[in-house]
């Protein structure tokens, strides 16, 4: 029996609430966990990053199978599921903690991230020049517990229902046409 060799992924792409629940979805994906990174608080909390004052933003780390679903692919989810163009803004979620990031682990996500990027620009994918930075992974710290699997937990709410399940919907039709 082979064991399998499980890599991580980390983007900050808005709303960990919203795109926790589409990553959740994707086959090959082992885990995903909401928390923060690329900030200079140690132990951050909600509250704390919310003041915009601890450089943090909000994340997801996905813990994957790379024998499943590539880099590459988690990428293509990463650029679709959230507007790469706006500058510390996802929808009316305003502040750095929303900016859009991806923290790379090995010179090769790097790479990989880099000219992804690029092409997408190249190509005139979207209407504006995308702004999502690319930076070196240093830490990851897990948001409160209330925060991690929010979608599956609480789908009946208001925010949920109006705000998430459509980006699922919209997320489920993409991959199933493709």
């Amino acid at each position: 029996m082979s064991e399998t060799h499980l890599e991580t992924a980390t983007f900050g792409n808005g709303c960990f609430w919203c795109t926790e629940a589409i990553f959740q979805k994707v086959p090959g994906v082992n885990k995903v966990q909401s928390g923060y990174s690329g900030g200079n608080t140690p132990d951050p909390t909600y509250k704390d990053i919310c003041t915009g004052k601890t450089n943090h933003a909000e994340c997801l780390n996905i813990i994957f199978d790379p024998a499943q679903v590539s880099y590459e692919d988690l990428l293509k989810v990463f650029w679709e599921t959230h507007d790469p163009t706006t500058l510390n803004r996802q929808g009316n979620d305003v502040g750095t903690q929303y900016r859009s990031v991806i923290f790379y682990h090995s010179p090769e996500q790097k790479n990989i991230a880099e000219a992804y990027r690029a092409k997408l620009d190249s190509s005139h994918v979207f209407r504006s020049s995308i702004v999502t930075s690319i930076e070196p992974f240093t830490v990851f710290y897990p948001a409160e517990n209330y925060h991690n699997d929010y979608y599956n937990r609480n789908s009946e709410a208001p925010y949920c229902q109006f705000v998430i399940r459509p980006k699922i919907e919209k997320f489920m039709k993409m991959t199933s046409s493709s």
